[in-house]
C-alpha cells in the first residue's frame, strides 16, 4: 500500500471508530512500515480506541526505550503469536494490551507474576477468589465467596482462615512490604 492510501485507510479506520485526533496524529507520524502494522494489529484484533490508545502509547514509549520502530516492536514474536492467533478478538485484544504493558514496565509484571504465584500457592477452593487491583494500582485486596450452601459457606471461610497468614503476605507485597523499593 503507498503512503497516500495507507494514511487514507488508518484515517477510514480511525473515523469509523472515533479515535481522537492527537492519536490519529501521532499513528500518521509512524514510518510507514510501521503505520501499516499498527493498522494491521487493529484491524485484526478490531481494537476499541481506548486500547488503541494505550497500545499506541505504549508502542511509542517501548520504541523509544530500545530504539527500534513501532513495526520492529510489533514484528517480535510474541506479538505476532497474538497478532496471528487463534481465539476471538476481543481476547486476543486484551492479551496484547497486557504484553505491551508487560513488556514496557517489566518489573511491575514481574512483581505481578510473584503476586498471583502467592495466591495460587494458597489453594483457596473454587468459591473463594482473589481479585488483585489492576495493574497493582493499588494496595487494596479483595476476596469474593461464591457460596450455594451454608455448608460451602463454611468451607470457604474455613480455607480462609487457614490461609490467613498467606491472604497477610499478599496485602503486604501488594502495600510494599517486604520488596525492593521499585519493585511494586
Amino acid at each position: 500500500m503507498n503512503e497516500p492510501a495507507l494514511a487514507e485507510a488508518i484515517r477510514a479506520w480511525a473515523a469509523q471508530r472515533r479515535v481522537d485526533r492527537a492519536h490519529l496524529e501521532r499513528w500518521l507520524k509512524l514510518d510507514e512500515r510501521s503505520a501499516a502494522a499498527l493498522l494491521e494489529a487493529a484491524r485484526a484484533l478490531r481494537l476499541r480506541v481506548g486500547q488503541l490508545h494505550e497500545a499506541l502509547t505504549m508502542l511509542d514509549e517501548i520504541a523509544l526505550v530500545e530504539g527500534e520502530t513501532v513495526g520492529a516492536v510489533l514484528a517480535r514474536p510474541a506479538l505476532k503469536r497474538i497478532l496471528e492467533g487463534a481465539g476471538s478478538a476481543p481476547a486476543r485484544a486484551r492479551v496484547f494490551v497486557q504484553a505491551l504493558r508487560a513488556t514496557r514496565f517489566p518489573r511491575l509484571a514481574r512483581a505481578l507474576e510473584r503476586v498471583k504465584a502467592e495466591v495460587a500457592a494458597l489453594r483457596l477452593p473454587r468459591t473463594v477468589t482473589v481479585v488483585l487491583p489492576r495493574d497493582l494500582a493499588s494496595d487494596e485486596l479483595r476476596i469474593e465467596i461464591r457460596a450455594r450452601s451454608a455448608a460451602e459457606l463454611g468451607e470457604s471461610i474455613a480455607a480462609l482462615e487457614r490461609s490467613a497468614r498467606g491472604l497477610e503476605r499478599i496485602v503486604g507485597m501488594l502495600g510494599g512490604e517486604g520488596s525492593e523499593p521499585d519493585e511494586l
